[in-house]
C-alpha cells in the first residue's frame, strides 16, 4: 500500500534573482544571474538535489513591466534572461532526472517551430521536457510582433486550442518505431508509419510532417497557467499541470474540485491533471529567522517600482494617479489577467488595504500564497492543502536566490520527506514518471498523403 501512496508533485519555480520584486537588490543575491549559465546550472541542480519534479522558467516575449521612462524602468530587476529553451537544452546536459519546463506563447509563435523546439528538447534531455503554454497578455509584447494591441481574450484562446491542434498531431507524425535505420536493406524508416498533418483551420494551414521524431514521452509534459473561464477550458482540455494563483484552502479547493469536474468532462481522467498553486516561500530555522529574511527584502522595495509590479498584476491598469495610501479604486475590465485582477481586488477590499498595503503584500509572490515560517509550520500548511485537495502539489517560489532556494531544499524538503509527503529518490527517468502521468499512446490524424 505505501508505494501506492499519493505523493506531493513539487515545481521550482525559478526566474534568476528569486520572487520578490526587490530580489536582485539582495545583498546575497546575484543581479546578473539571468545571464549567468553557471548560476542557472547551480540552481537547477540544487533543485534536482531536492528531487523536484521540475524546475519551471516563465517568459515574455519582451518587457513585460508597465513603466512610463527609462528611469522607471531602470529600477526594476528582471528585465533581461536567457530565452528559456535555449537554456534548458543546455542544462539538459548538466542535470539527469530533473523535470525542464519552459514557457512558450500561442500568440507570438508558429505551431511547427514550437513543436519542433520541445520535441527536440525531449530528446535532448531524455524525455524531460515540458512546456507551458501561455497565449500572452500584455501589448507591449504584440508590439514586438507587427501589432499595436494584443488580440483579444477569447481570440487568444480560440488560436490556442487550433495551436494545440497543430502541435500534438505533429508530434504524432512518427509511429514510435518508424526509424529502421536499416543499411542492408537501404531503408532510414518504415514509410507506414509516417503520417503527414495536413492541417487547414482558421489561424494555421500547416502540412508536416515534423522533421524531429516521436519525443521520448510521447508528448512533452503540458502545463498551463490560466485560471479565467476561458484559462480553465483550456486547461481542462490539453494541461497536464495547471499552475495556479490561489490565496485561500477554500478558494483552492473549489478550483480543484470544479478544474477536475472539467476535465471529466472533456472526457479525460481527472487524475491525470496535477493542479499546482504557487507557493511563495519564506523559511528559517525559528520564525523570527524568517520574519528577518523578509523584512530585509520589504526594506528594499522602491515605490516606483512596487507601483509598477502593482499596475501589471492588475493587468495593467493605470493607477499611477490615485494615492499610495488610499484604497484601490474600482478596477475597468482588461484584456490582460483578468482571474490575477479579481484576486488582488477582493484581497484588498477583504484586508482593507490601501494601494501601498498591496503592492508591498504582492511584492513577495506577486498574488500567489505566501508562507513565511518554520519548516514544521510551512510544512503543515502545505500538508492540509494537499491532503484536503486544494492541490496536487505546489509550484514553490523561492524569495531570492541562491539563498532561498537552499533554505527550501536544506530545510524544508527534509521535513516534507519525514512526513511522506515526497520522494528521497527519483523512481523514474523521464518527467512523466516524476508526476504520474503516462504516456499518449501514437495517434494519427493523417490528413494529406506525402
Amino acid at each position: 500500500m505505501s508505494s501506492q501512496r499519493r505523493m506531493m508533485k513539487l515545481g521550482a519555480f525559478l526566474p534568476a534573482p528569486g520572487h520578490h520584486v526587490a530580489a536582485w537588490r539582495h545583498p546575497d543575491a546575484r543581479p546578473d544571474g539571468g545571464l549567468d549559465f553557471d548560476f542557472y546550472r547551480s540552481l537547477v541542480r540544487t533543485a534536482e538535489r531536492g528531487r523536484f519534479d521540475m524546475v519551471f522558467l516563465s517568459d515574455g516575449a519582451g518587457v513585460r513591466t508597465k513603466y512610463r521612462d527609462a528611469d522607471e524602468l531602470s529600477r526594476q530587476g528582471r528585465m533581461v534572461h536567457f530565452e528559456p529553451l535555449t537554456l534548458l537544452s543546455a542544462l539538459a546536459v548538466h542535470t539527469t532526472h530533473i523535470g525542464l519546463t519552459a514557457t512558450a506563447s500561442t500568440s507570438y509563435n508558429e505551431p511547427f517551430t514550437v513543436a519542433r523546439q520541445f520535441a527536440s528538447l525531449d530528446h535532448l534531455s531524455a524525455g524531460r521536457s515540458g512546456w507551458n503554454v501561455v497565449t500572452s497578455a500584455t501589448d507591449a509584447e504584440a508590439r514586438n510582433f507587427n501589432l499595436d494591441h494584443q488580440l483579444p481574450h477569447a481570440a487568444r484562446y480560440r488560436r490556442a486550442h487550433e495551436f494545440m491542434e497543430v502541435v500534438t498531431g505533429l508530434w504524432d507524425s512518427w509511429e514510435d518505431d518508424a526509424f529502421l535505420y536499416d543499411k542492408e536493406g537501404g531503408r532510414f524508416f518504415d514509410p507506414a508509419k509516417l503520417h503527414v498533418l495536413g492541417h487547414k483551420g482558421e489561424h494555421f494551414q500547416v502540412r508536416g510532417p515534423l522533421n524531429v521524431a516521436r519525443p521520448p514521452q510521447g508528448h512533452p509534459v503540458i502545463v498551463q497557467a490560466g485560471s479565467s473561464p476561458d484559462g480553465q477550458d483550456f486547461a481542462a482540455r490539453w494541461a497536464e499541470v495547471v499552475f495556479t494563483v490561489q490565496q485561500t484552502r477554500e478558494g483552492a479547493q473549489a478550483y480543484y474540485r470544479g478544474l477536475k469536474k472539467q476535465v471529466a468532462d472533456h472526457g479525460r481522467d481527472p487524475d491525470q491533471v496535477k493542479v499546482l498553486p504557487g507557493a511563495f516561500v519564506v523559511v528559517g530555522r525559528t520564525r523570527a529567522e524568517a520574519e528577518d529574511k523578509y523584512a530585509t527584502l520589504q526594506d528594499l522595495v522602491d515605490p516606483v517600482v512596487g507601483l509598477g509590479m502593482l499596475s501589471y498584476q492588475l493587468g495593467m491598469v493605470d493607477i499611477s494617479g490615485y494615492p499610495l495610501d488610499g484604497p484601490l479604486p474600482e478596477l475597468p475590465a482588461t484584456e490582460g489577467s483578468t482571474s490575477k485582477q479579481q484576486l488582488l481586488y477582493e484581497k484588498a477590499r477583504r484586508e482593507g488595504l490601501t494601494i501601498r498595503e498591496l503592492y508591498l503584500s504582492v511584492a513577495a509572490g506577486r498574488g500567489h500564497r505566501f508562507l513565511l515560517g518554520t519548516p514544521e509550520s510551512i510544512a503543515d500548511e502545505l500538508e492540509d492543502w494537499f491532503v484536503n485537495e486544494a492541490a496536487d502539489g505546489f509550484n514553490i517560489m523561492p524569495d531570492y536566490h541562491p539563498g532561498g532556494l537552499d533554505a527550501i531544499v536544506d530545510l524544508l524538503v527534509p521535513e516534507l520527506r519525514r512526513r511522506g509527503l515526497t520522494r528521497t529518490e527519483y523512481e523514474g527517468t523521464t518527467l512523466r514518471d516524476h508526476l504520474g502521468l503516462p504516456r499518449p499512446p501514437f495517434t494519427t490524424t493523417t490528413t494529406a498523403a506525402l
